[in-house]
């Protein structure tokens, strides 16, 4: 019957068309997890005088992943983003913290969502398509306090004892500003939730320091080291 026939077909195409946008997302995964010393091991060379050649480099990657993402824009109907919304979540939310945290290694400074969509090549409105979710900004964002409560911890084992204050300043207005949010999220509110354990973690680096008389030292050479 014809029905059956257009059936088959759309079927069919649908996929192919899975199929393509499937090797587009996998191509950029690799991109992202399996280049050794890329984006995702930034975090070996933040306390190191390399710092602005590691970012420079990171946003060299960032030029493969908007070239991806472009390829990734084309398998989906413009519409129907959320449909697929899934396949590309947790990817998304990776970019942004990446970006995050180049950004704040480069200005000590939050990213907007703005701006990480224009560091990945897509929109930051809904309504023109393929776009960074404001969910998915904030996951990356909450990651990003994650990994600078690490980095609090390491800069202290490198003798850097201004950065951890200034991590700890940085966190807490992160905190004050997600407070102000309603989340209904369930995943994003779980992943709130342990923004007050980075919070305590990094507390727990500045206290160490000032019991140690090494707050002093941070303070004075603070402004030299930005």
């Amino acid at each position: 019957p014809l029905q059956h026939c257009l059936f088959v077909a759309l079927l069919s195409q649908t996929i192919l068309d899975n199929k393509g946008a499937y090797t587009a997302l996998s191509t950029l995964e690799n991109s992202l997890f399996t280049k050794p010393c890329s984006l995702s091991s930034m975090e070996c060379c933040t306390i190191s005088f390399s710092v602005p050649k590691k970012c420079q480099k990171a946003r060299e990657h960032f030029a493969t992943v908007r070239t991806q993402l472009e390829s990734l824009k084309t398998k989906f109907p413009a519409d129907q983003y959320y449909r697929f919304h899934e396949h590309w979540r947790f990817v998304l939310q990776r970019l942004v913290f990446l970006a995050a945290f180049v950004v704040y290694l480069e200005s000590e400074t939050l990213v907007t969502r703005e701006a990480v969509a224009e560091i990945l090549g897509i929109e930051a409105d809904r309504e023109r398509g393929f776009h960074l979710d404001i969910e998915d900004y904030l996951s990356g964002v909450l990651t990003l306090a994650s990994e600078l409560a690490r980095l609090a911890v390491n800069s202290v084992t490198a003798g850097d004892y201004s950065r951890p204050l200034r991590i700890s300043t940085f966190i807490n207005e992160l905190d004050s500003g997600f407070r102000l949010l309603n989340l209904k999220n369930d995943s994003l509110r779980k992943r709130y939730d342990g923004l007050k354990y980075d919070v305590k973690k990094i507390e727990e680096v500045v206290y160490d320091l000032s019991i140690r008389g090494l707050n002093k030292e941070s303070t004075v050479g603070a402004g030299g080291e930005k």
